[in-house]
Parts: C-alpha cells; structure tokens; sequence
C-alpha cells in the first residue's frame, strides 16, 4: 500500500498576530498528516528562540533557503519586506504560498481567495501564490455571495467597525495603555492613533480622497467585487474605527430583487457552515465580547423594512484574526494541497 504524503509547511512570522492565530489553527484543527516548522527573520542564531506547538518546544529557524525551498506550503506572515520577498519567489514558480499579510492584494495576477465562495481558482501543479483578503472581505463575500444566489442584491451600503488589532500589536497595546490612563486620571499617550482611541469612536483615522473615503474601504470595496466576479456589484463601504480589541462588527443594508422576509435571510445563512444564527430576539449574542476567538461568522440582528419588502438590514460579527484570516488561510491550504475543501 502506497504511504500517505505528509505535508512539509512553513510559517515566516511565528510572532506575528496572524502567524501566531495560524499555529493555533494548525494546533487545533484537524489536517492531513503535515510538519509544521518555524522561521523568523530576525533570528541569527540557530536554537536561540523558541515557541510552543502542540504542547511541543519548536524551534524558530531563521530564513534558511533550502529549508524553505523543500516546503509544500508556506504561510507568509512576516515583515511585508520578507512576505514580498517570498512572495516573489513564489510567484516565479519557486515555492508555494498563501499570503496572509496582504502584501499582493493589489495585484491582479495574484489569486483573492474565500475559502467557499471563489477557491475554486486554486491551481495546485509548480508554483503559486494565493492572497488571503482584508478580514473584511472574508466575512462580508459569502453573505453578499449567499444573499445574491438566494434573492439578488440592487444595492449594498455597509458600516464596517473595527478593532484596533486591524494595527496589530501597537494598536492594541495602544488602547490597552490609553484605558488604563484614563482610568487612573493620566492624559493617555497617542501614537498609532492620531485621536484618544479607548472610550472613543473614530470616524477615519488616516487621509481620505477627494470624495471623503479612504484607500482601505475603497480596496475592500473592490476586492468583494473580485471575489465575486462582479466588477458592477453595487456596494458602498464606509469603516468606523471602535475601540475593541478584536472582532469586526459590520451592519449592511440590502436592497434585494425580490422580497424576503426575516425566516427567508436566517434559512440561507442556515444552509452555510461558514455562518452561525444567534437567537437575536432574545438578546444581544452576537458581540465583540461573546464572538472573539469563534470560528464562524455570527448572524446577529435582522430586520426588514416596513415600507419596502426587499430591504434588509443584516448584522454580522466575527474573529478578525481567527475567521477573518487563519481559518480562511487553513481552507485554503487544504484546497491546494488536496484538492479538497474542509
């Protein structure tokens, strides 16, 4: 009988957020049989730095190419210098990879991918890279994805809230310090904030265009369009930065082409693993607080217009860093891998 492959993959960035969220994926999740090794740029000397998988001491390698070389898959999470350097490598037929640090985004020979909605694009044979979307994108492709097979979509307008781990570490360590001055009487320090973040609602937090948006809610904008194959899809963004440390909180409002009253919206969002209905009559269930850390994309809120039986309002709610990257990143990894989905 012929050996099953075990998979041989590469994580640049161990100490990242989001390399940190993939190894706790890969710790917990159910995998074909694979080696998961550890590399970092900054380390210089082999067995100097350590960190922990599956209750396990690994060490953190430094770049070593021929290590790096012999990998099925790498998962770039790195420095955006080291991640476009692999990147590169990748795509000249040299190595695999999924970049989850949205380094290619912009790029339209390279692949945007959510796990469910448009994997289908996977070419497994020599090289490839494939980029993992804005969190925004992951949570937001399967709804309009689901709602446009299901009803049609007219017209979108969506309010994205977002976490300070949008600004990885330093937003976070940012609203933690600010919370503690303000509640021992200090003047909180900003930095990665130009205005006080904790207790406070932001409505940008860096330059706008000419029109009053700004480039990241105009490249969500266009990346759910490419997911979706929709360069026309009619939708409108606008992100408001929240003071919570995770979780992106989104509220949509949808024109449909037919009616569809709230049991219509919870039985497509139903028939989709990816999504989880919360018993929002009863409570306030899907929140930062309760879904931080969970795997799927919480439904929350939904109400339906009494003037306009095709217009809803939908309330959605997910772990930026564990649906919104890791997990989309793990699906995909399985689909090049295999050839099949999770």
């Amino acid at each position: 009988m012929k050996a099953k492959k075990r998979f041989k993959l590469a994580l640049l960035g161990t100490d990242s957020l989001r390399g940190k969220e993939i190894k706790n994926v890969f710790a917990q999740k159910k995998f074909p049989a694979f080696d998961l090794e550890f590399f970092d740029p900054e380390v210089e000397e082999e067995y100097s730095k350590l960190t922990e998988f599956k209750k396990e001491p690994k060490v953190i390698h430094g770049l070593q190419e021929d290590a790096l070389a012999a990998m099925d898959l790498i998962f770039l999470a790195a420095d955006r210098e080291t991640n476009l350097a692999f990147g590169r490598r990748a795509l000249a037929g040299e190595l695999k990879a999924i970049d989850l640090s949205e380094s290619f985004n912009d790029r339209l020979d390279v692949p945007l991918l959510v796990a469910g909605v448009n994997d289908g694009k996977v070419r497994p044979e020599g090289g490839l890279l494939v980029a993992n979307p804005h969190p925004a994108t992951i949570m937001l492709a399967p709804m309009f994805d689901r709602l446009r097979s299901a009803f049609g979509v007219a017209k979108a307008v969506t309010f994205v809230l977002e976490p300070v781990s949008a600004f990885d570490d330093p937003g976070i360590q940012e609203l933690a310090s600010q919370s503690v001055a303000l509640l021992n009487s200090h003047t909180p320090k900003k930095k990665v904030f130009k205005e006080q973040i904790a207790y406070n609602i932001l409505s940008h937090t860096g330059p706008t265009d000419e029109r009053g948006f700004r480039p990241d809610e105009l490249r969500v904008a266009a990346e759910i369009r490419r997911v979706l194959s929709s360069p026309d899809f009619p939708l409108s963004m606008s992100f408001i930065q929240a003071p919570v440390f995770h979780t992106y909180s989104i509220m949509t409002y949808a024109e449909l082409d037919r009616a569809a009253g709230i049991g219509d919206l919870e039985a497509v969002f139903a028939k989709s693993p990816v999504f989880k209905m919360s018993p929002f009559r009863e409570g306030v269930s899907a929140s930062s607080v309760s879904v931080s850390g969970k795997d799927e994309i919480f439904v929350g809120q939904l109400k339906t217009e009494a003037g306009n039986p095709r217009a809803a309002w939908i309330w959605l709610v997910a772990d930026n860093l564990t649906r919104g990257s890791a997990l989309n990143a793990f699906e995909l990894a399985r689909k090049i891998l295999t050839g099949k989905a999770v």
